[in-house]
């Protein structure tokens, strides 16, 4: 068996939402919880699968975050057979990209199919089912903090930006 890694702490959940706004206005005003960092993109980092999407992150006082995915079809987080599999996810967090590589090696020693290695610029990640068929994912961070810093600063300018939300 190969090294043993601890997972720490949760990194983030993410769920669908029906609105980024909307869901901005609940976490953010109502909870109380930092827009911490948003990514557009027309492609699902993890897979290469065509998915136009707009993931916004909201920072929880621990530095997890609970996560959100707006895809554009005004349908909240509800789970159906139709839902790609990468929408809802369970992260967790270790040290560094070294235990990223461990823990690959362990759940690939144990049969498990994982990932390559995803490069999410903020964080690395491994990808991998549970034998429910839930999508976990073990993550480290690897943005300095002047990257987050930027990232918090053009969030909400991303947000309101048009076509910043996927179509």
């Amino acid at each position: 068996m190969s090294q043993s890694v601890a997972l720490r702490k949760l990194n983030h959940v993410a769920w669908r939402c029906a609105s980024a706004e909307q869901t901005r206005q609940f976490c953010e005003d109502v909870l109380g919880l930092a827009l911490a960092h948003t990514i557009t993109s027309d492609i699902v980092p993890s897979t290469g699968e065509a998915a136009p999407h707009f993931h916004l992150f909201f920072e929880l006082g621990d530095g997890s975050c609970v996560a959100f995915f707006d895809v554009g079809d005004g349908r909240g987080a509800t789970l159906s057979a139709d839902m790609p599999t990468w929408h809802h996810h369970f992260a967790f967090e270790v040290d560094s990209i070294e235990d990223v590589k461990a823990m690959k090696a362990r759940l690939e020693a144990a049969g498990v199919d994982v990932l390559e290695i995803t490069d999410h610029h903020f964080i690395q990640s491994i990808y991998f089912f549970d034998p429910n068929g839930l999508r976990l994912e073990v993550t480290t961070r690897t943005a300095t903090p002047e990257y987050m810093a930027g990232g918090r600063s053009r969030a909400h300018d991303e947000l309101t930006t048009p076509g910043a939300t996927a179509p």
